[in-house]
């Protein structure tokens, strides 16, 4: 029985659109979706964010939903990819073979939860606080009934998910799986976050020599994950293929990478090592790239380790949509699969001067008709759980 898992299906919605087409219009024109804040109720209005916006009951609207309050930021956002994830990939049933919803997120409920330092808000809050939630809620509105969980690792979360999903679907536990991640912006992680110094008033600048944080964003992105045989039975053509998958975790700090790089090198290695490919066959890195002094010196370094002076093109995105936390890993994902079908390089925004204690320089400007097969796809979070995946066109 083959052991290879296809892509057949992505939804995203996020600052530089609320739908795939919308995305990849936004990534041809380099838009980015990071701006000053108007939706987030915020005495840190200084703070630029990669806002959605919409207020929750437009996102219920989107989704075909009655306006309800009880329903969180993080389970509208989740719901409306989800739905165009199952759409893209021309399921029609989810109860006609053993489909599993795997779905990280960080936040959970919490742009609910804090409200209630302000006023009363119907229902009981501690109802949509956990993470959990709102992948129960998404596969309850949806009718999924099979295997579901959700993860939550910090800004590796989506990106485990989707891991997650490819083991199960490889050792013969599933036939698909919806896998991504969900976050919405608070104030409990604006606040959070600042508190750690590393959030930046201007666009934040990846790989840059004086780079000084992160923007904060929010979006959802899930992908469809089937088995060939599955793909047979229904004859839909994939998007392409997730080849190459790893998990490493260093340990290293509570909120910052090792110095060395040893997980991110673990984690990018390994994945390689599971797609069969070699360092040279990869043609363009997203890298995690959030633009804190502390994760691009370390992701550099540890990529620098693995391609030596070859490094292929690299930039991060996290300047186009805000850096989306939990759900980072699959809107990276998204992006990487829009890539490969679109023969796409995206631009590094913001970049000026080389980091020097590198030897390589992001991509700067926006790249088409190349030539990019095999992607690999960086998400890495606090604790030092680090996560690659590589995605290949078909062959």
């Amino acid at each position: 029985m083959s052991h290879r898992v296809f892509i057949t299906g992505i939804g995203i919605t996020s600052a530089i659109g609320g739908n795939v087409p919308e995305c990849l219009d936004s990534l041809m024109n380099s838009r980015h979706g990071v701006d000053i804040v108007t939706l987030l109720d915020t005495i840190h209005k200084d703070f630029p964010l990669g806002e959605i916006k919409l207020l929750n009951k437009q996102l219920c609207e989107i989704a075909g939903l009655p306006d309800d309050e009880t329903l969180t930021r993080t389970t509208l956002l989740g719901l409306i990819s989800v739905k165009e994830a199952l759409k893209n990939s021309g399921i029609e049933n989810i109860s006609d073979s053993r489909i599993g919803f795997i779905s990280g997120t960080t936040v959970g409920g919490m742009s609910r939860t804090e409200l209630a330092y302000d006023k009363t808000i119907p229902g009981n809050i501690i109802d949509t606080h956990d993470c959990g939630e709102s992948t129960n809620r998404i596969a309850s509105i949806l009718g999924i009934s099979g295997y579901s969980a959700t993860i939550s690792t910090a800004c590796s979360s989506s990106a485990n998910s989707i891991m997650l999903s490819a083991r199960m679907i490889q050792n013969e536990l599933l036939d698909k799986a919806i896998a991504g991640g969900t976050d919405s912006l608070s104030r409990f992680t604006l606040n959070g976050f600042n508190s750690l110094m590393i959030l930046d008033k201007d666009h934040c600048k990846p790989f840059d020599a004086e780079r000084r944080g992160i923007n904060l964003g929010e979006g959802a992105a899930y992908l469809v994950l089937e088995t060939e045989e599955s793909l047979v039975k229904s004859n839909r053509k994939p998007l392409c293929e997730l080849k190459g998958w790893a998990n490493a975790n260093d340990a290293y700090h509570q909120t910052a990478s090792s110095p060395d790089g040893n997980g991110a090198y673990l984690a990018i290695s390994k994945a390689i090592t599971k797609s069969g490919l070699n360092p040279e066959d990869i043609d363009y890195i997203n890298a995690h790239g959030t633009g804190t002094d502390n994760n691009d010196l370390s992701e550099g370094i540890a990529i620098e380790r693995i391609f030596g002076n070859k490094v292929p093109p690299i930039s991060s995105t996290k300047p186009l949509t805000g850096h989306t936390l939990g759900a980072s890993g699959a809107i990276e994902a998204v992006l990487s699969v829009l890539a490969i079908k679109n023969k796409l390089i995206y631009p590094n925004l913001n970049f000026k001067t080389k980091i020097p204690e590198l030897t390589f320089t992001p991509n700067i400007e926006l790249r088409t008709n190349a030539i990019v097969r095999n992607v690999l796809s960086n998400s890495f979070g606090f604790g030092g759980n680090n996560t690659s995946l590589i995605f290949s066109a078909i062959d």
